[in-house]
């Protein structure tokens, strides 16, 4: 049995202790055998481990590797270009990796420094990291819960749980015993626990656990315990460079043999080959990769979405499943009053009338009474001005319970002000709300005899007239109407029907709503004694409020959003069932089918495996415990899943950290989320990681778009080094021709694509599928338009050495260049016309097309430039055919895309 489902005694016996608490000796004795109260951190890496780990990435191999065969061949430029991106990518992911390392700092950081603990009776103040179990431990407002702990003494207690459970309002604790079984966190209201604070009241109780064993300590070993998970760019890129190298070694080996079948020199063909495998790897692939990045994480920080690891931005593109938290981020965060139920008739707030605004749309003042014809739900607003612990401080910042805001709210839009009722129905005696009474009521003289209600016409004959005080009740609606005898109607007062009431409750309730009723009681003069037991009885019922945290209008549309592009909302949250049923079916996130919604305890009972076979189904999930958090997590990637995980709580971070993409929140958020996640939305807004999806999708559109330009462009050189050979020609190309075209064509053009904007259908089409390669869609392209740019290219050269020309080279190497330009532009969208997009859709990436264009020219028409790249001036006759012949790509290409654009229309 659980701590929660034994009684004082029992607990009290099991841990050896008294409600005097434990005497010094033994806790000193207790705190060898249990250890300190504290949050323990597993064995971190070196941060010279966490730099050399950056090197093992396949990729990053293959370009050192590259960057030393460079270096080798005298190309030192080449060298050093490659050296400078693979540190940068390096130094970026180490400072991502220290900062993942903070977590458990953050974590650290909720505990409580010191606790007022009982020890042979007597109070004292120690550190919370000496506390044993079976220590008296007494709690008072704004205090850190400094341990887990069973309450035995609970005074109008209401403990914050949002960071452990995920429950969006304090909770009311309670003493007695819960016979429930597999009774989830935010239900065990006879508990505390460590990490949470107490938002009102006082109360003691006994510690059940320290340190990691704690809740707080259970989820403090799961964040260690968890590896953060490859992002999908980093799979698909490892994959990508171990085929890539396997194949320029194979065709470069077969290259440098049949040139040495040819009698071609040995030192020429070795060089070639070698130049050939080094234009082939991509080496500005990590850096278009990084800048892709960091261009849409400086631009996502507009969008108040903070990035902390760059990869994320490109992972959100990849999603398939959006696994956001409730509170604050599908909704507002705000208790609202959307219904009350007053004289017979259910009203939305908006449509009750008697608001009194200011052009400004704010409440303009008290309500003048005396001048409004009587109506039952004008004495409910007074109620709920009056009947309030809410306030405004000096910064006009709203302070109190949230449930208590709410009611302030409603009642001042309506135009009842309570600083101002107050003057005239000044307070003069209040009883709390406790736990056990399920109620609260305050107490007001009557003070200015021109507001009493009283209406002859309506046939309430002088409800408060001749009065001199007035008490409000409000409270639970199955208490509150066995304490009332007659209910209030704009006919007077009639006899109680209970059952009516509670009908109307239960229908309200079914919404999601969270309902309290209100009543009052008139009074000549006050009782003797003003208690629970003199004054909440004999009550006038006059209505029921119904509240929820309402979701967020924008929510709404990006939730449609997500469906459009092929992602599953999924709402965890640690509140009630009912109330996370009806936001979800607010916000079109679930229908009518009840099997789309599963609770944590149904799924406390079902094995992974199990759960597996049912998790791509569940919409929404309500009354979750941290650990089945991570569940659903991993269940949803092992069905193959990526998965982002949104999060603000304490309970969210080992979640987070798994999660292919962690998102937390910047208002609401705990450091420990922020500190585990990949990002963090700035707003709390649900709409704002709908955006970012968006954003990663461009992205990774973009670094695919330089991968088939890249990779149709290296193409082309071996096609055009490789079929030479077998029709009899010459070698076409030079190494330096090799490396100059790598260098000028992969560089600004190929980074330029990272300024791409978004296809017009991107959050039109489902997420990609998660086992397919980067290249997947590409491969026949990179073949036919790589062989179609070296069949050019051999043509040129077969028609200028036909033609006797000397310089038959330089117009290989001019053709082969400019063909890559026009290859660029015509990719720069996989569906759309260079035309219909516009040219000066990338800016970016014209300038850079032009600047390799001028470039490419100042090797042939620059005299020092020639004899280093081996070039020739060429005739403004053979220049044009070579602009010409090179233009045949760019046609080629923008072809292609309109037969598919045809095919696809019809």
């Amino acid at each position: 049995m659980d701590w929660y489902q034994k009684d004082i005694e029992t607990v009290i016996s099991e841990l050896g202790t008294s409600r005097s608490g434990l005497s010094s000796t033994e806790a000193t004795k207790r705190l060898a055998e249990y250890g300190s109260n504290e949050l323990k951190e597993s064995k971190r890496k070196t941060s010279f481990m966490m730099f050399v780990d950056q090197f093992r990435d396949f990729m990053i191999i293959v370009l050192i590797i590259a960057a030393f065969v460079s270096g080798i061949i005298g190309e030192l430029s080449d060298t050093l270009a490659i050296i400078v991106i693979v540190v940068i990518n390096a130094i970026i992911g180490f400072v991502q990796e220290y900062r993942a390392e903070k977590a458990m700092a953050a974590l650290k950081k909720m505990a409580a420094p010191t606790s007022t603990v009982i020890r042979g009776g007597v109070p004292e103040t120690i550190p919370s990291s000496r506390l044993v179990p079976g220590d008296v431990v007494m709690l008072e407002t704004g205090r850190i819960i400094p341990a887990d702990m069973r309450l035995m003494e609970a005074t109008q207690l209401r403990i914050e749980e949002a960071a452990l459970t995920g429950e969006s309002v304090p909770v009311e604790k309670e003493t007695r015993l819960l016979k429930e079984e597999m009774t989830s966190l935010g239900d065990r209201k006879n508990m505390a626990y460590k990490g949470t604070v107490v938002s009102y009241g006082k109360g003691q109780g006994i510690v059940v656990s320290t340190g990691m064993n704690t809740e707080l300590g259970k989820i403090a070993a799961m964040l260690q315990e968890e590896e953060g998970v490859k992002t999908p760019l980093q799979k698909r890129l490892a994959a990508f460079g171990r085929r890539l190298s396997v194949a320029v070694i194979v065709i470069c080996s077969i290259i440098f043999g049949i040139g040495l079948l040819r009698g071609e020199d040995v030192l020429v063909m070795l060089l070639t080959a070698i130049s050939l495998a080094v234009a082939a790897i991509p080496e500005a692939l990590p850096a278009v990769v990084t800048i892709s990045l960091a261009l849409g994480a400086k631009k996502m920080v507009r969008q108040n979405a903070l990035i902390r690891k760059l990869a994320a931005v490109e992972t959100l593109g990849s999603v398939t499943f959006i696994c956001s938290d409730k509170t604050g981020t599908l909704t507002l965060n705000q208790m609202t009053v959307e219904e009350i139920y007053v004289d017979r008739e259910i009203m939305k707030m908006q449509d009750s009338g008697y608001r009194v605004q200011d052009e400004k749309n704010h409440a303009s003042g008290i309500m003048h009474l005396e001048s409004l014809p009587f109506t039952p739900y004008l004495l409910l607003m007074t109620a709920l001005a009056l009947n309030n612990d809410a306030a405004v401080d000096k910064e006009g910042r709203m302070i109190g319970d949230p449930t208590e805001i709410a009611l302030y709210v409603a009642a001042l839009e309506s135009g009842f002000k309570k600083e101002e009722l107050q003057k005239i129905y000044p307070k003069v005696a209040e009883i709390p709300f406790d736990s056990e009474r399920k109620c609260m009521t305050t107490v007001h003289r009557i003070q200015d005899t021109r507001y009493m209600i009283q209406d002859g016409k309506n046939h309430i004959s002088g409800i408060m007239h001749r009065a001199s005080f007035v008490s409000f009740t409000k409270g639970a609606v199955d208490v509150l109407i066995e304490k009332a005898d007659s209910i209030m109607t704009s006919d007077g007062l009639e006899p109680i029907d209970r059952k009516d009431l509670m009908a109307v409750n239960d229908k309200m309730a079914a919404d999601g709503l969270r309902i309290l009723g209100v009543a009052m009681r008139k009074w000549d003069a006050l009782p003797e004694v003003v208690s629970a037991d003199s004054v909440e009885r004999d009550l006038i019922f006059w209505g029921l409020v119904g509240m929820i945290d309402p979701p967020r209008e924008e929510a709404r549309d990006s939730v449609a959003l997500c469906k459009s592009a092929g992602i599953r909302a999924v709402m965890i949250t640690g509140d009630h069932p009912i109330t996370a049923r009806a936001v979800a079916k607010r916000l079109n996130i679930i229908d009518d089918d009840r099997k789309v919604l599963m609770t944590g305890r149904e799924l406390e009972k079902l094995s992974l495996r199990e759960f597996e076979e049912k998790v791509e189904q569940i919409s929404v999930y309500a009354r979750v415990a941290p650990e089945q958090k991570l569940k659903i997590v991993k269940a949803l990637q092992d069905k193959g899943q990526f998965v982002a995980m949104t999060g603000d709580g304490v309970n969210d971070a080992p979640a987070l950290k798994r999660a292919d993409i962690g998102v937390a929140m910047g208002i609401t958020g705990t450091d420990v989320a922020k500190e585990a996640a990949h990002m963090i939305l700035l707003d709390d807004n649900f709409a704002t990681i709908v955006r970012a999806v968006k954003e990663g999708r461009r992205i990774f559109d973009n670094i695919r778009k330089f991968i088939r330009y890249t990779m149709t462009s290296n193409s082309g050189e071996i096609w055009t080094i490789f079929l030479a050979p077998f029709l009899g020609l010459p070698i076409p190309l030079l190494p330096i021709h090799i490396l100059w075209i790598n260098l000028v064509t992969d560089g600004l053009p190929g980074l330029a694509l990272a300024a791409e904007p978004p296809e017009k259908d991107v959050m039109n089409r489902p997420p990609r599928d998660p086992k397919e390669n980067i290249f997947s869609g590409m491969w026949v392209q990179i073949i036919w338009i790589g062989l179609l740019m070296g069949i050019i290219s051999i043509f040129t050269q077969a028609l200028a050495i036909k033609m006797n020309l000397d310089y038959w080279r330089t117009m290989v190497f001019t053709v082969l260049c400019l063909s890559q330009m026009g290859n660029v532009l015509a990719l720069k969208s996989e569906k759309e016309s260079l035309f219909s997009q516009g040219v000066l859709s990338n800016k970016p990436l014209l300038g850079a097309s032009i600047l390799a264009v001028l470039l490419q020219l100042s090797t042939v028409y620059v005299p020092f430039l020639n004899p280093i790249f081996k070039t020739m001036p060429l005739p403004l006759t053979e220049l044009v055919l070579c602009f010409v012949l090179s233009s045949l790509i760019f046609f080629a290409v923008e072809g292609e895309k309109w037969w598919r654009r045809r095919m696809t229309a019809v």
